[in-house]
């Protein structure tokens, strides 16, 4: 296996990114391919596609050992299961599996042909293996079941931030940010309304408290990549 490029986000550490591909659909992040790899022709037609998938390393876990079950944090964190039934990235080959959306195609300067997409799932830097076209006559099944994930709640959370706070953001990213507060970053078996949550996104620190089904930013801090 290969690394065949990198994908650039905003997401600059593992709790706060979204549980899957296409949560957060406004955020957009850059493919930039290894220079081995940087050759027109291997994109040819790709405009053709609305959606990709991308097949990528699960870069902050890899490890030498494996378990046959883990515990879902949308199962509580304390229920196990075996680990062919869910996305963990803990797994004995540390692979992941997203669909994203083709925003464009950019030449650059110093990285060749680079590929913008949106919807992605990945920590910043994540290395990819594959990207193929996403083929909705054979890859989309409405009627799929989805196991145990399928009674498990529903995300919506109310994010009360206040003007202050929300104009320290950068505008074309503040949409982003509130979608993904509002599918809720915390583990499902965390419930403290008194906890001050803090995570990384983009350029930013934001800080936050949930209670009920209400969730309050408190903070936000500019330069965490300084």
């Amino acid at each position: 296996m290969k690394i065949i490029a990198r994908i650039h986000t905003d997401f600059k550490e593992k709790f706060g990114i979204p549980r899957q591909s296409g949560i957060a659909d406004e955020i957009v992040g850059r493919i930039v391919f290894e220079p081995e790899y940087r050759v027109k022709e291997a994109l040819r037609g790709i405009e053709g596609y609305s959606h990709l998938w991308l097949i990528w390393q699960f870069s902050e876990a890899v490890r030498e050992d494996w378990s046959p079950t883990v515990r879902p944090p949308r199962l509580g964190g304390n229920k196990r299961v075996g680990v062919f039934a869910t996305r963990s990235p803990y797994r004995p080959n540390p692979i992941g599996l997203s669909s994203v959306r083709l925003v464009g195609i950019e030449d650059t300067n110093d990285f060749g042909r680079t590929l913008l997409v949106a919807g992605a799932d990945l920590l910043d830097g994540t290395p990819i293996y594959d990207i193929k076209p996403y083929l909705a006559y054979t890859d989309s099944h409405p009627d799929a079941t989805g196991g145990f994930s399928d009674p498990v709640r529903e995300y919506g959370l109310k994010v009360n931030i206040c003007k202050e706070l929300l104009s320290k953001i950068e505008f074309s990213k503040q949409n982003s940010l509130i979608k993904i507060l509002e599918h809720d970053p915390r583990p499902s078996y965390q419930d403290d309304p008194e906890r001050e949550y803090g995570f990384k996104f983009s350029d930013y620190e934001i800080f936050f408290k949930v209670s009920g089904d209400t969730l309050t930013v408190t903070g936000v801090e500019l330069g965490v990549n300084e």
